[in-house]
């Protein structure tokens, strides 16, 4: 489902690369956990595969490139990513915000329909924050807010999640739940790649760990055994 062929990402202005020389394939329903240091890469291989960034080498998802066929890979893709606040004054109600998770699949300029309304429902009802629904997005808390980014993502019907530090704002109680959950979501056929600085905090049901250091895949791991 995602290949990456001697990958190389810089940001604009930089000279070195944050990642390089990266070969990485992930198999249709895998799910896959990154971890690393600060500032080894891991946020940039997310942002790379979906396609936010400019790189060098392959970047093949869905059996397409990513430089050609961004937009389009996009619509299957769900991401939440690591950093994100809202004003408190922003007017958005959580249910908008989660609605505009579909505007990829149904269009900026186009009207939801009562299904795209209906699948807003039923992602806050998954992840237990129907609550929320009509809650100003700059009145949550930190775990609140979290939830609904994820929500966001799932709103879409994605095939590839792609979750950045997605527990770090969440209580333990939470953090169990969200987890079960994305395991639930996993164990449907959806492809997971999440990247987590906690080793403690990956799911049971993930059975591969990619470590990065300096930018580069200096483990690939099955069945959680990282060294060897």
């Amino acid at each position: 489902m995602i290949k990456l062929k001697n990958v190389e990402t810089i940001y604009e202005g930089e000279r070195t690369p944050v990642i390089k020389n990266i070969k990485l394939e992930i198999k249709k329903g895998e799910f896959l956990t990154v971890i690393g240091p600060n500032g080894a890469g891991k946020t940039t291989l997310l942002e790379t595969i979906n396609g936010l960034l400019e790189s060098k080498g392959e970047v093949i998802v869905f059996g397409k490139e990513i430089r050609k066929f961004g937009s389009e890979i996009r619509k299957n893709i769900g991401y939440v990513p690591q950093d994100f606040s809202c004003d408190s004054l922003t007017p958005f109600l959580v249910k908008d915000i989660v609605l505009m998770g579909r505007f990829g699949k149904i269009g900026v300029l186009k009207s939801p329909s009562e299904k795209d309304h209906e699948i807003v429902k039923k992602t806050l009802s998954f992840l237990g924050i129907s609550e929320l629904e009509k809650k100003p997005i700059g009145k949550l808390s930190g775990g609140q807010l979290q939830k609904v980014m994820i929500a966001r993502a799932l709103g879409k019907e994605p095939e590839i999640l792609l979750l950045d530090e997605p527990f770090s704002n969440l209580d333990l109680n939470s953090h169990s739940d969200i987890s079960e959950k994305i395991s639930f979501l996993n164990e449907k056929g959806m492809t997971v790649i999440m990247v987590v600085h906690d080793i403690s905090s990956i799911p049971e049901r993930c059975k591969r760990i990619v470590m990065i250091d300096n930018g580069n895949i200096v483990n690939d791991a099955k069945e959680k055994v990282l060294g060897g």
